[in-house]
C-alpha cells in the first residue's frame, strides 16, 4: 500500500456545545445579563415614576433606545475592529459601574429626573456597542455544526432573563426599593462580567470564509469605510443578504401583533388583561419550545428548507390569533406562532453566523439586530392606527400576509432553500 492509499485518519466528533464548559461559561455570562436588564429596565421605570409622572415614565424609558437603535451599525464596527470579547467585556464593566452607580444615588437620596435619563442614555449606548459583541462570540466558542444548539441554548437563556428579571426586579424593589433594584441588576452585571473573563474564543480560521467573500482586516481604514464594507458584504452575499432582509420583513410584521395587537386584541373581543398575559405568555412558552428543541436537536437536516416552513406556519399562526374565534383558539394559536417563528429565527441566525466571514460577524450581527429592535418596533403606531380604524382582527392577517413578503424573498433563492448547517 503506498501513501496515498493510507486512509486518512477522521476528525474527532465536535463535542456537543451543551457539554462544553467554555460555552456553558459564556452561556451563563449571557444568562445572567440578560435576567439582569429585565430587572434594570422594571427598576428604571419604577424610579422614574417615583421621580416624577406618568408622562415622564415613558420618556424615560424610550430615552435609551434612540442611541441603541442609532449607534448598533458602528456597535458592529466596533466589535470587529476591537474583538468581540474585549468590546463585551468592556460594555460589561460599564454597565455595572453606571448601575450601581444609580443605586448608590437612589439610597443616598432622591436624585432629580436627570440622574435617570443621563443612565439610560449611556446604557442605551454601551448597549448599541455590546449586543454585537455578544452576537459575534458564538461562532468562536464551539465547532460550526453545534451554532444550531448554541442558538437555542441563547435563547432560552434569553426567555429565562423575560421570565425571572421582573419578579426579581419586583422582590427587590419591596425590599429596599428601586436603589435595591438597580444594586441587584448592577450585581448580576457584575457576575456576567466575572464568568466572560473566564471564557476562551477559538482563533480565526480564515480557510472557513464562504469563497469569494474576503475580507480586508478591519481597522486598516476610517470606521464609516469598515461600516461600508460591512453592509456591502451583507447586501452582496446571495445567503446572508437575503436571510437578514427576509428575517426584518418578519419581524417588522410579527412585532405589532404581538406587542401591540394582543393588548387590542383583548380588549376589543372582552378577554381583559388576563387574555393579554394568555396570550403573551403562550406565545413565550412556544419560543421557549423551539429554542430547547434546537438546543437538543443540534442539527437540523435540510436546514433551510426547515427555516422557510417555520415562516409560513408563523405567519398562519400569526393570523390565527386574530382570527380565533375564542380566546383558547387565540391562545393555541399564539402558541404555534411562538413555536415556529423560534424555530425560523434560531435557525436563520445560525445559518447566517456559519456563512459569515469572521473578520465580519460583528457587522453582520449588528445589522441582524437593527431589524429586530430597531426597525421593528416602528410598526407598533401603524399597527395601532389600522387597529382603530378595520379592528385588531383583521389587521392580524394583513401583517400576516406582509410576513409572507419575508418567505418569498428568502424562498426565491435556491441557496437558502438548499442550505445547510456546516460540519
Amino acid at each position: 500500500m503506498t501513501a496515498t492509499d493510507t486512509p486518512r485518519a477522521q476528525p474527532p466528533a465536535p463535542r456537543p456545545a451543551y457539554r462544553d464548559a467554555n460555552v456553558l461559561r459564556w452561556l451563563a455570562a449571557y444568562a445572567a445579563s440578560m435576567i439582569g436588564d429585565g430587572v434594570y429596565f422594571l427598576a428604571l421605570g419604577w424610579a422614574a415614576r417615583q421621580a416624577a409622572g406618568p408622562a415622564q415614565v415613558g420618556l424615560v424609558m424610550a430615552v435609551g433606545a434612540v442611541p441603541r437603535a442609532v449607534l448598533m451599525l458602528g456597535g458592529g464596527v466596533i466589535a470587529d475592529r476591537f474583538g468581540p470579547r474585549r468590546v463585551a467585556l468592556g460594555g460589561d464593566a460599564v454597565r455595572c459601574a453606571v448601575i450601581l452607580g444609580v443605586a448608590g444615588a437612589l439610597v443616598a437620596g432622591s436624585p432629580g429626573l436627570w440622574v435617570l435619563v443621563a443612565a439610560a442614555l449611556v446604557f442605551g449606548a454601551v448597549d448599541a456597542v455590546f449586543m454585537p459583541a455578544v452576537g459575534a462570540l458564538p461562532p468562536r466558542l464551539t465547532h460550526r455544526s453545534q451554532l444550531a444548539r448554541l442558538q437555542g441554548m441563547a435563547q432560552l437563556a434569553v426567555r429565562a432573563g423575560n421570565i425571572t428579571g421582573p419578579p426579581l426586579a419586583g422582590f427587590a424593589m419591596g425590599l429596599g426599593g428601586p436603589g435595591a433594584a438597580f444594586g441587584l441588576a448592577g450585581g448580576l452585571f457584575a457576575v456576567s462580567l466575572a464568568l466572560l473573563l473566564t471564557v476562551r474564543l477559538a482563533p480565526l480560521r480564515v480557510d472557513t470564509e464562504p469563497p469569494g467573500h474576503v475580507d480586508p482586516a478591519p481597522g486598516r481604514r476610517g470606521a464609516l469605510r469598515d461600516l461600508g464594507d460591512g453592509l456591502h458584504y451583507v447586501v452582496r452575499h446571495p445567503l446572508i443578504g437575503r436571510i437578514v432582509l427576509a428575517g426584518t420583513v418578519c419581524e417588522l410584521a410579527i412585532a405589532g401583533p404581538m406587542n401591540v395587537g394582543v393588548v387590542l386584541l383583548a380588549a376589543e373581543r372582552g378577554w381583559g388583561a388576563g387574555g393579554t398575559a394568555w396570550l403573551v405568555g403562550a406565545f413565550g412558552v412556544g419560543a421557549a419550545g423551539a429554542a430547547l428543541v434546537l438546543a437538543v436537536a443540534g442539527r437540523v437536516p435540510r436546514t433551510g428548507a426547515v427555516m422557510l416552513l417555520g415562516m409560513v406556519l408563523a405567519a398562519a399562526a400569526v393570523a390565527g390569533i386574530g382570527l380565533a374565534p375564542g380566546l383558547g383558539w387565540a391562545v393555541g394559536a399564539a402558541g404555534c406562532a411562538g413555536l415556529a417563528g423560534g424555530t425560523w429565527g434560531g435557525l436563520g441566525r445560525a445559518l447566517v453566523q456559519t456563512e459569515t466571514a469572521p473578520a465580519m460577524l460583528g457587522r453582520v450581527s449588528s445589522v441582524q439586530l437593527i431589524g429586530a429592535i430597531g426597525v421593528a418596533p416602528m410598526s407598533y403606531p401603524v399597527f395601532g392606527l389600522a387597529a382603530g380604524v378595520w379592528g385588531a382582527g383583521p389587521v392580524f392577517a394583513a401583517c400576516a400576509c406582509f410576513s409572507l413578503v419575508g418567505l418569498a424573498i428568502a424562498g426565491a433563492s435556491s441557496r437558502v432553500r438548499r442550505s445547510e448547517l456546516a460540519l
